[in-house]
């Protein structure tokens, strides 16, 4: 599984329909398409929300961000993550 970042804005209508039930649906949703949920946090600037998932593939991931955005009226950027030991190791960095 891969570590992917998703950057979520709401849309006008997404804001005025924020419930707990909604959230559980985000994550329902990150399942379906073969996720896992690992953390989510809310901040205050540009980006509305930030939420950390493991996928299989960009294939899933991107699958997740679409029907995020239909089921929410969240927009989401998603990008894959690595932590800095996978980087390391990427590019030859002995510790």
């Amino acid at each position: 599984m891969a570590t992917f970042i998703m950057m979520g804005k709401y849309t006008a209508q997404g804001v005025k329909e924020i419930s707990f039930q909604r959230s559980k649906k985000g994550v329902e949703i990150i399942q379906q398409c073969g996720g896992k949920f690992l953390n989510g946090f809310m901040l205050m600037g540009e980006t509305d929300i930030l939420v950390i998932a493991e996928f299989p593939g960009i294939n899933e991931a991107l699958k997740a961000s679409v029907q995020l955005n239909r089921a929410l009226g969240i927009c989401f950027a998603t990008v894959p993550a690595l932590s800095v030991e996978e980087f390391d190791k990427l590019v030859g960095i002995d510790a």
